[in-house]
């Protein structure tokens, strides 16, 4: 594969993509709304979420151009393999953005639980400009690679190190996001928490699924505006998870908190199930902080002095997944 677009192109493309993705295309209406029919788990909304963050935060011509400025773009293009998540609509997004900027040829296999957006947006580029065609393409099998970027849970993981371990590689785990409550948040602060831990049922990386909290907090505060997510248990998917879960609880008597949509039980583990949130106190501050800092668990961390409450899922160019930068790797590929 060749590819003679210069970064300006790439740039020019990329911004004309952000906003064709923000547009009322109706060919682009109807590929969103195959995209949910394709996956139980993604809907309009979540969909509308992803294409705003994505097209806000990466693919703005000023971002962009300060962004690529800190990285010297390759003059030798090699060819890596991109395995694809799928967890939540276009989670892949940044990582084919990072190859396909830095000027490598790029060989994508897609989740089938998304893959419908992607190869859309990918044929708007295609059809603007005949040489992205030719620097990406889809693939059942990534093979003869230079190097490859993998993102998958702890299972796929270790076939991933299995079969590219010998190459450089990006290889993804789980991970999972946390927030640290201190009791002072405001309504306001507390009713973005809910969107960090509900938005796209809890399954993206960067939600949080564990609060850890001073002792004596007020819990029923917490829930009673988490509330506003209560329709969450319209999908049969989330409510079973809800109902399963709660059976669990009930039948080993384990303690917990509830609302119409969430379930909060007290838990060490920062990894929690859908449709439950877990929590833990913590007495001294400093030490949980660095702890969570220790951790190859955790993702993001939310609260006061960390990420502000709400914006969990709308990540910058430069925060990349796991803390590993992408562009850095690619560059030095």
């Amino acid at each position: 594969m060749t590819y003679t677009l210069q970064t300006e192109n790439r740039i020019e493309l990329l911004t004309r993509l952000g906003k064709y993705m923000l547009s009322g295309d109706l060919e682009w209406l109807d590929i969103q709304a195959r995209a949910v029919s394709a996956n139980a788990w993604f809907t309009a909304a979540h969909i509308s979420l992803a294409i705003n963050n994505i097209a806000g935060e990466y693919l703005q011509k000023d971002k962009l151009e300060q962004w690529i400025a800190h990285y010297k773009v390759t003059e030798k293009p090699k060819t890596i393999g991109i395995v694809m998540a799928g967890n939540i609509p276009l989670v892949g997004f940044h990582d084919f953005l990072c190859g396909f900027i830095s000027g490598h040829n790029l060989l994508i296999k897609l989740s089938s639980k998304d893959d419908v957006l992607f190869k859309c947006l990918l044929g708007k580029l295609t059809g603007w400009e005949p040489a992205v065609g030719s620097q990406v393409q889809i693939a059942d099998r990534l093979n003869n690679c230079d190097a490859y970027i993998a993102t998958g849970s702890n299972n796929t993981a270790r076939y991933f190190e299995q079969y590219f371990g010998k190459y450089p590689h990006i290889i993804r785990k789980n991970r999972t996001s946390v927030a640290i409550l201190d009791g002072t948040e405001t309504d306001e602060e507390l009713a973005l928490l809910a969107d960090d831990v509900y938005l796209y049922y809890g399954l993206g990386c960067r939600n949080v699924t564990q609060v850890c909290v001073p002792r004596e907090y007020d819990f029923a505060r917490l829930l009673n505006i988490f509330n506003r997510h209560n329709d969450y248990a319209d999908l049969n998917k989330y409510k079973n998870n809800y109902d399963y879960h709660l059976a669990i609880y009930l039948l080993n008597r384990i303690p917990y908190m509830s609302n119409e949509s969430l379930l909060m039980v007290e838990n060490e583990m920062p990894f929690s199930a859908v449709s439950v949130l877990h929590y833990k106190f913590y007495d001294d501050k400093k030490e949980l902080i660095d702890s969570l800092f220790k951790s190859e668990e955790i993702q993001a961390i939310i609260g006061h002095g960390f990420i502000p409450f709400g914006d969990s899922q709308k990540p910058a160019l430069s925060n990349f997944a796991d803390g590993v930068d992408t562009m850095a790797f690619l560059c030095g590929v």
